[in-house]
């Protein structure tokens, strides 16, 4: 289990105020990005190597075809 005691969770400055589908990211802690569900802080978290997640969100900005 990855330990999160450190972890300083951010959500997007495109998110709302009105408690939308949105998650949370810490990527303060060494060699991993964490990612949650915003409306559920206690919930499972997702990790990602930190190169990894570059490369998905670099994938998530590429315009659509």
């Amino acid at each position: 289990m990855v330990d999160l005691t450190g972890a300083r969770w951010r959500t997007s400055t495109r998110s709302g105020t009105n408690g939308g589908q949105c998650v949370e990211v810490a990527d303060n802690l060494p060699g991993l990005v964490a990612v949650r569900d915003s409306k559920d802080r206690s919930g499972p978290v997702l990790t990602f190597a930190p190169g990894d997640w570059r490369c998905f969100v670099a994938a998530l900005a590429r315009p659509s075809r």
